[in-house]
C-alpha cells in the first residue's frame, strides 16, 4: 500500500504513520541529506513553541526549516507565552495556527499535541508530549539504523535504561512492529517498558524480552539504545537516586559484540555512556542526533505539500 498524501497532515503519534508513510518519509530524508534544497520552503512560516526545555530537537526543527529556505517564529521556554497568564491550550493554537504554515511543539502535558491539532487546520508535529510520544525522534531513529544497518527489517534490538518515563522508547517499539524487529528491554522492574506498549507488542505477534543487565543481550544485538534516567519524570527523589546510574556502557562491554553493533542515544547524555565509548566504531549516537536534521526536514516539506 502506497503512502497516503502527506499534505496538511498532523503527526502526533508514530501510530498516525503506516509503513509506508515511514518508508517515504525516510526515502525523502535520504534525498535531502544527499542533495540540499534551500529555497524548497522558501515563504513558508514555522511556529516553533516549546513548553519545555529542548536542545537538539528545538535547535534541529528551527535549523531544518531555515535551511529549506523557510523561517521560524516562537518561543523555548513556557514561560514567556501566554500561557504564563493562563490562556488555554486550544486558543493559543487556535491563534497561532492563523499566523503560520506549520507548528512544531513540545509539551510536559500528555495528549497536548493532539489537543493542539484538534484547534487548527495547520499542521502540527510533535515533538514530544510528557512522557507519550515523540515521532520526530523516532523517524530519526529509523534514518540512522537504516543508514548502518542498510535495512529496518529482521533486526535484534535492545532499549536500555528508563522504559517507563522515556517516549523515545515508546515511540521506536511502536514503529519497528512495522518490521520484525526482535525486541530486548533491560531495565530495572521499576522503570521496565509500560505494560500497554508489551500488549501491543503482542497483539502484533512481535518477540520480546525483559531483562536487568546488559550484558545478557549486547553480544546479540544489532542496535543498543541507551537513554537516560530521566530526574524530571520521577515524583519520588529517592526512586531517582536508587535508579540513576544502574545503566553504565564502557568500552568493556563491547569487547564482544557483533561488528555491526552501533550504539545509539535520544541525548542528552548524563553518564551511561562512558566517554571513552564515543571513540569506538560502535558509537553512532552523534551521527543520530544529526539526523534529526533530515528527518524533520523531510517531515517539513512533505506536510507542506513541496515533496509529494
Amino acid at each position: 500500500m502506497p503512502a497516503k498524501s502527506f499534505r496538511d497532515r498532523d503527526v502526533i503519534s508514530v501510530k498516525d504513520l503506516t509503513k509506508a508513510d515511514i518508508q517515504k518519509i525516510l526515502q525523502v530524508a535520504q534525498q535531502l541529506k544527499k542533495k540540499p534544497r534551500p529555497e524548497l520552503l522558501k515563504n513558508k512560516v514555522m511556529a516553533s513553541l516549546f513548553f519545555e526545555p529542548s536542545t537538539r530537537t528545538r535547535l534541529s526543527f528551527e535549523t531544518a526549516m531555515e535551511r529549506l529556505g523557510g523561517r521560524v517564529v516562537g518561543f523555548a521556554e513556557a514561560g514567556v507565552s501566554s500561557s504564563s497568564k493562563g490562556e488555554s491550550l486550544y486558543d493559543a493554537m487556535k491563534i497561532v495556527g492563523q499566523y503560520v504554515d506549520v507548528i512544531a511543539m513540545r509539551h510536559p502535558v500528555e495528549g497536548s499535541a493532539r489537543r493542539a491539532a484538534e484547534s487548527t487546520d495547520k499542521p502540527v508535529l510533535n515533538g514530544g508530549d510528557g512522557a507519550n510520544q515523540h515521532p520526530t525522534q523516532t523517524l530519526l531513529d529509523l534514518f540512522s539504523i537504516y543508514e548502518t544497518q542498510k535495512k529496518l527489517n529482521g533486526l535484534e534490538v535492545a532499549m536500555v535504561g528508563d522504559l517507563k518515563y522515556g517516549r523515545t522508547v515508546h515511540s521506536l517499539a511502536s514503529a519497528l512492529t512495522h518490521f520484525g524487529a526482535r525486541l530486548h528491554f533491560v531495565a530495572p522492574e521499576m522503570l521496565q517498558m509500560p505494560s500497554y506498549i508489551l500488549e501491543e507488542l503482542k497483539a502484533k505477534k512481535i518477540k520480546y524480552s525483559l531483562h536487568e543487565e546488559i550484558d545478557e543481550v549486547i553480544n546479540k544485538v544489532d542496535i543498543l539504545y541507551m537513554t537516560r534516567i530521566q530526574k524530571e519524570r520521577f515524583t519520588d527523589p529517592l526512586d531517582y537516586e536508587r535508579a540513576k546510574d544502574v545503566y553504565v556502557l564502557t568500552k568493556d562491554h563491547l569487547a564482544k559484540v557483533k561488528k555491526n553493533l552501533r550504539v545509539m542515544h535520544p541525548l542528552p547524555r548524563v553518564n551511561e555512556i562512558a566517554t571513552e565509548v564515543d571513540a569506538t566504531p560502535h558509537a553512532y549516537y552523534f551521527e543520530q542526533a544529526e539526523n534529526g536534521l533530515y528527518a524533520r526536514q523531510a517531515l517539513l516539506a512533505l506536510v507542506l505539500g513541496k515533496i509529494k
